[in-house]
């Protein structure tokens, strides 16, 4: 696996203390080589900076709306193209998303996905799934 596909809202939108975790845990997957996008059906504008931010300030490579691109998950075209901007194809990337359908359809367009309930049990699958040690 060489991307890792993230939702932003009820995934990386938790209390600060969990968001620290996330970039702590997003910063040592990115150390292992592994590229990052944030993927979310947020329509974009001023209310989508604490999105943005992410990608302004470093945490992940990209930040892709769906209001920008015009393509909603679970659209198997955003799956295509978060890989893409990653210069990845879907096959190796993963999706974290708290929608199971989201999750289903990324499935079927050949990537791993990862349903998203604890940042906990998830930061399990991704340490696993990228051969990454540590706390987080």
């Amino acid at each position: 696996m060489r991307g890792l596909i993230l939702d932003y809202a009820g995934v990386l939108d938790g209390a600060e203390d969990e968001q620290r975790r996330w970039r702590e845990l997003i910063a040592a997957v990115r150390d292992n080589g592994v590229a990052t996008a944030i993927y979310s059906n947020d329509p974009g504008g001023p209310k989508a900076q604490p999105i943005k931010r992410w990608a302004d300030n470093g945490w992940v490579d990209k930040v892709l709306l769906s209001g920008e691109t015009g393509i909603d998950k679970p659209e198997p075209e955003a799956f295509s193209l978060a890989a893409e901007t990653l210069d990845l194809r879907p096959e190796d990337c993963v999706l974290v998303d708290d929608s199971i359908v989201n999750v289903r359809a990324a499935v079927e367009h050949g990537l791993i996905g990862v349903m998203y309930q604890t940042f906990d049990r998830t930061s399990v699958e991704i340490t696993s799934l990228f051969d990454i040690e540590g706390e987080f």
